[in-house]
């Protein structure tokens, strides 16, 4: 478990200090951006598929209709969040994707409820309504609702139910994600490369490094939390998941100098409130129920 710990903490650091990466090509659109991510993220699952063996797994996920169809609309999913996040992390909102994925378990917890039917308790009806009071306070903060933090908390939430419903592993299934993209990837980086301002016709060799390896910053981390995932609890893997937005939070905040008005501060407050209630209420039913199995 040790060993698992540490590879799932390597992941979330790695997950939460891209801000650091993608902010080297802030000069570029992020729409580009996205598109050269997922043509080179294409190229290094085609390899790491290779080094696996599991070319026949996805290439019988991609034949089979209804496979075929969850994995696009997790493709479609995964696109909106990296391109939000991206999109926002270009523009010195960085602040915003942290409080996205501060929502994010959340707005997990709200598609449980209202999609899977699952009854929530108490803690996760307080939650709610915390979380409902943080956007108030957070809107009134902005002048506008977030939608950025929304759109991310949405999209990740979202894809995580999207993945659920794909037969394939982690690495499997992002694979047959990236694949599904990366020919209108590849149209998308060459439509770019027309533009004078594109990766194509102005960026510097270092640029360009960021560029290329944007597809190894993306399979990494998920291979270190697919090793971690096998042996560490989810309970506490998740609450190591928080360790992204913190990161964020911190990056933009303190970093970045992105503006942290009183007001704003005090809707992350709520919405942190909000964690701190769900993953208390989680400790306790997970001790309940070591408790009850010892017992019987």
């Amino acid at each position: 478990m040790r060993r698992g710990v540490q590879l799932g903490v390597a992941a979330y650091l790695m997950w939460g200090f891209l801000t650091i990466y993608w902010k080297q090509l802030r000069g570029f659109d992020a729409f580009e951006l996205i598109a050269w991510r997922m043509a080179c993220a294409g190229v290094v699952m085609a390899i790491i598929v290779t080094v696996r063996g599991t070319w026949p797994t996805i290439v019988a996920a991609l034949l089979d209709p209804g496979i075929a169809r969850r994995l696009v609309f997790a493709s479609l999913l995964l696109t909106v969040n990296w391109g939000s996040y991206v999109w926002a992390v270009t523009h010195d909102r960085v602040v915003e994707t942290a409080l996205g994925y501060f929502i994010a378990p959340l707005a997990t917890m709200a598609i449980g409820v209202f999609v899977l039917k699952e009854r929530p308790t108490t803690a996760q009806r307080t939650a709610f309504v915390l979380a409902a009071i943080a956007v108030v306070v957070l809107t009134a903060s902005y002048g506008r609702p977030p939608w950025i933090a929304l759109l991310i908390a949405a999209s990740w939430s979202l894809y995580g139910l999207a993945k659920r419903r794909v037969p394939l592993g982690a690495v499997d299934s992002l694979a047959g994600e990236t694949f599904v993209l990366f020919v209108p990837a590849v149209i998308a980086v060459i439509v770019f490369s027309m533009q004078d301002a594109s990766v194509a016709q102005a960026a510097t060799p270092h640029e360009w490094a960021f560029v290329l390896c944007s597809g190894l910053v993306t399979a990494v981390p998920l291979m270190l939390f697919a090793a971690a995932a096998k042996s560490v609890p989810f309970t506490l893997l998740g609450p190591l998941n928080l360790l992204v937005p913190v990161i964020n939070f911190g990056l933009g905040w303190l970093i970045y100098d992105e503006a942290m008005p009183a007001e704003r501060l005090v809707g992350f407050t709520f919405v942190w409130i909000a964690l701190g209630v769900v993953m208390w209420d989680r400790v306790v039913t997970y001790r309940r129920a070591t408790t009850v199995a010892s017992l019987a």
